[in-house]
């Protein structure tokens, strides 16, 4: 494989980690989170710093995962406050204050982020691989999670909170739960995104890298796991196979997005099963 390819199926494997992680707190549980870069940020650096510190590979993957689990777990106290439109406020203005940290910070690099992150050592091809079983492995997770009691309490929280907590359902502790763990994969991805790049800044985590992750879980099909990852697949080639679309990403996106919620409120998956249910009453 040449090494683009190896660069784009990389790039492939941690953004369908990202989506299926910010699915799990926005499309199982309901909670809107317009700021998942900041939580993959958080990973990014604290895989970088474990790297340079020490050159563990495990250690760099454990703190990138802490990291971001636990930055989620501090928004997701504020979600038990806070619903909806003001919970998507809260988390963009948590990515605007974790880019505008890091960038005052000379320990993180600053505006120049840190270079020079030692390798792995397993290689592009062998980052790649690593990449790739680790998406895997996050697809599964998700579909098991999906089909769990843990899922489908996530979902009772996020179709009608109160009627799930009369129900007996503690709406509270599941919304830690899927903050905790969408943003640990998040981290997770963070940490991959270092071995892969072995070079971050702090532009690379912004606002604009949240929404593209949103709409790729929306055009998906918010709460499904396949139509996520599709999207996610998508849109990451979509750039790549069409360039001036890279310059306008933000712009096509927004409109994808605008045109899938007016025309398909169920994404690409919902389009799917609309299509399987035409063929069988047929």
């Amino acid at each position: 494989m040449s090494a683009y390819t190896i660069s784009i199926v990389s790039i492939i494997g941690i953004n369908v980690i990202l989506a299926v992680s910010l699915n799990m707190i926005s499309g199982f549980c309901g909670q809107i989170s317009l700021g998942h870069g900041a939580f993959f940020g958080a990973g990014a650096y604290a895989a970088a710093l474990a790297m340079v510190a020490t050159g563990s590979v495990p250690l760099a993957v454990i703190a990138g995962i802490a990291a971001g689990s636990v930055l989620g777990i501090i928004v997701g106290f504020a979600s038990l406050r806070v619903r909806s439109d003001f919970l998507a406020v809260t988390t963009i203005g948590i990515n605007f204050l974790f880019v505008g940290f890091v960038r005052k910070q000379s320990w993180l690099g600053g505006e120049m982020g840190i270079s020079a992150i030692p390798p792995t050592g397993f290689g592009a091809s062998g980052n790649m691989i690593m990449i790739l079983l680790l998406a895997c492995a996050t697809v599964a997770f998700s579909l098991y999670v999906s089909r769990s009691w843990m899922g489908f309490a996530f979902r009772a929280v996020g179709e009608d909170e109160q009627a799930a907590t009369t129900l007996g359902i503690g709406a509270g502790a599941y919304k830690l739960a899927a903050f905790g763990i969408g943003t640990a994969l998040a981290g997770l991805a963070g940490a991959l995104y270092t071995f892969f790049t072995q070079f971050i800044t702090v532009d690379a985590f912004d606002f604009i890298f949240s929404v593209m992750l949103m709409a790729m879980v929306v055009i998906g099909g918010i709460g499904s796991t396949w139509g996520v990852v599709a999207a996610a697949v998508g849109l990451t080639l979509l750039p790549e196979a069409i360039r001036f679309v890279n310059d306008y990403r933000l712009l096509v996106f927004g409109g994808m997005l605008v045109l899938v919620i007016r025309v398909a409120p169920g994404g690409f998956a919902g389009l799917m099963r609309n299509l399987f249910d035409r063929v069988r009453q047929a």
